[in-house]
């Protein structure tokens, strides 16, 4: 089992924010060209060529994150307000880019925008505008550097130096020695991240993973395991219905779908229940979905010239998974209880780099060094080894709700000792392990919102659970039990 890395603070400033240094070969980093374009130059073999981004991103309050009494009702109409706050800022930060206009004319009118969908959202919420104070203002948030390397604020103080994290993890050894260094084209594609600060040499890394917590005698140590596929490219698309239902482009990302079929942002769950899916037991008909990973190898993708894609700087060949593997686990201290059918549960932050890691949970790691995650850094994996992202989900339920206006607060991640929090109870642990094969020298990076500048931290995981009543039944019968089944 992991380390529980969502646990632990590992930012002193939590709003910093760095954009993208490049790596020309032999190490060596620096930043240029301020106003790159959505994809680059092109020469003659049609590949686009390395950029860089201007040297900060557009920081805002997450307002979606603050919702937490959102009445019923209002919560379709608060969720498109919601995916408007998201678009805005994602247009602002294409002309910021693109030097469309002086930052204070750009940051001025997104916020006159912003005042005005938030005035929105009170309304729907009957005009109480109490958990909206002090969310408008969005702030360019820049990056000094030293010596060719990204200085990111506060960054380098606390408890991370350099970028280490979970030990002795260094994050500044990309360069110079060694069989993994950061490839050339490190700075991605469409010049806004990934930086070549986000690559650590996973062999560099020092163990970090602690045991988990023994199980008690009233504890579930069994697993419940579903074969879904990697994927179908035809299903992809970049919306999100938990976040953003109703709303084309909600997530302003690729996704990646196993399970059910169905999955858009107008699905619903008498969509979903209908729906077919890739699961080999068909009682299983529930949706994964997570960001596509891109090699930054300067080549368009079927969507270069769309939004998701290429239009928001998410550019590069998209990697199919080599696996995806789903499997539910117990509890250290209590027998589980059922899952209810259309529970929503969403794991780690799209917005991280600019939230802060409170609800950051990626895992990032290589085969074969299992014993190494990394939550803030890519990994550079040594010949023969493939990279893995490994979601721990949720596993503590409020009994009562399925969903909750911050997507969040119905489910809790487990204490240290395996304990719920008070009225929570035990489900299923969702942990789910995708794994690539990325080409030789070739940087990669994850999906997300174009002014989160591809940093590993925000990485994500969605799940909905759209089991049958029986199988769900099967798999608590199975971890309670202390069974390995599916």
């Amino acid at each position: 089992m992991r380390q529980q890395t969502h646990k632990r603070g590992r930012f002193t400033n939590k709003t910093v924010a760095i954009v993208a240094a490049l790596a020309l070969g032999g190490g060596g980093a620096a930043i240029i060209a301020a106003n790159a374009s959505a994809h680059g130059d092109k020469g003659d073999s049609g590949q686009n060529n390395t950029v860089a981004a201007k040297a900060g991103t557009i920081q805002c309050p997450d307002v979606g994150q603050k919702l937490s009494d959102v009445p019923e009702k209002a919560r379709p109409e608060v969720d498109k307000n919601l995916a408007e706050l998201d678009n805005q800022v994602a247009k602002a930060y294409q002309q910021m880019n693109q030097r469309q206009g002086s930052s204070d004319a750009v940051l001025s009118k997104l916020n006159d925008e912003r005042s005005r969908t938030m005035d929105n959202i009170g309304s729907a919420m009957g005009g109480d505008n109490s958990q909206l104070q002090g969310m408008n203002d969005c702030k360019w948030q820049e990056v000094a550097t030293q010596g060719g390397q990204q200085q990111g604020g506060q960054q380098q103080g606390g408890d991370q130096q350099g970028g280490q994290q979970g030990g002795d993890q260094q994050g500044g050894q990309q360069g110079g020695e060694g069989a993994n260094e950061v490839p050339g084209n490190a700075g991605g594609q469409a010049g806004n991240g990934p930086s070549q600060d986000d690559f650590v040499d996973i062999t560099k890394v020092q163990p970090n993973v602690q045991q988990p917590p023994q199980a008690q005698q009233n504890g579930s140590t069994g697993t419940f395991a579903t074969e879904c596929g990697v994927g179908d490219p035809q299903l992809r698309n970049s919306d999100n219905v938990i976040v953003a239902p109703g709303v084309g482009n909600g997530a302003h990302h690729t996704h990646d779908y196993v399970g059910n079929d169905s999955n858009d942002a107008f699905a619903n769950n008498q969509t979903f229940e209908q729906g077919g899916t890739s699961c080999e037991n068909q009682e299983d008909k529930s949706t994964y979905y997570w960001p596509v990973v891109r090699a930054q190898d300067g080549k368009d993708e079927a969507d270069a010239n769309e939004l998701g894609g290429g239009q928001e700087g998410n550019v590069g060949t998209i990697l199919t998974p080599k696996s995806s593997k789903i499997e539910f686990k117990g509890n250290a201290q209590s027998k589980v209880t059922a899952m209810p059918k259309f529970l929503r549960i969403i794991t780690g932050d799209a917005k991280a780099f600019t939230n802060g890691d409170k609800n950051a949970n990626a895992s990032w790691s290589c085969t074969g060094f299992e014993d190494r995650q990394l939550t803030d850094k890519y990994p550079l994996c040594p010949e023969g080894s493939s990279v893995t992202r490994t979601f721990d989900f949720q596993s503590c339920w409020d009994g009562q709700n399925t969903d909750s206006a911050n997507h969040r607060d119905h489910v809790a991640f487990a204490g240290e000792d395996g304990s719920c929090p008070n009225g929570f109870k035990a489900i299923p642990q969702l942990v789910n392990t995708i794994t690539y094969d990325v080409p030789a020298n070739t940087p990669f990076a994850v999906d997300g919102f174009p002014e989160q500048l591809h940093k590993p931290i925000t990485d994500h995981d969605d799940f909905i659970n759209v089991m049958s009543e029986d199988l769900m039944n099967e798999a608590v019968d199975c971890i309670n039990s202390g069974k390995q089944c599916g």
